[in-house]
């Protein structure tokens, strides 16, 4: 999965945090308010519905499809999921880290991709008019999407 960095089109975002799994991070990510926003878009418009049991199914390892995702690869601390058109890959991770002099903890992990298409008519690659347009704005919500999630974990 580290592939994936390098075709990160949205940085890797990172936050540490007491000792957290990662089931415990996927659940929160796809849990919070803001992603419940997400999911009911997806639901109304492409169709997509997902529910909060489904996304803790998805943290624990027992679905591989999620909304409008589907398990790519998956590890012990690692998730790769792509959408319904394999034109986006988001990945989670968490990785163990020492915040105390008697303590551990964990960096949570979070990055996005947009694949770019091969035009017929050029041969060349690139993302589109769309994805130029809303990566602004993509950027800004990756933030929100991983602060969302520190505080739902940070609450419990």
């Amino acid at each position: 999965m580290a592939n994936l960095l390098n075709a990160m089109t949205i940085a890797p975002l990172v936050q540490r945090l007491p000792k957290v799994s990662q089931a415990e991070f996927v659940s929160a990510f796809y849990t919070t308010g803001l992603f419940r926003l997400e999911r009911w878009i997806l639901s109304v418009f492409a169709r997509r519905p997902s529910s909060d049991e489904e996304a803790f199914q998805l943290a624990r390892g027992e679905r591989d499809r999620f909304a409008a995702w589907q398990v790519e690869q998956r590890s012990e601390n690692e998730l790769l999921l792509c959408d319904f058109s394999g034109r986006t890959r988001s990945w989670l991770m968490t990785e163990p880290t020492a915040v105390g002099a008697d303590s551990t903890g964990t960096l949570l992990r979070f990055g996005s991709a947009v694949v770019s298409r091969v035009d017929p008519a050029t041969g060349t690659r690139s993302l589109g008019t769309l994805f130029h347009l809303l990566l602004g704005f993509h950027r800004l919500y990756s933030r929100l999407l991983l602060r969302a999630a520190c505080a739902r974990l940070r609450a419990h």
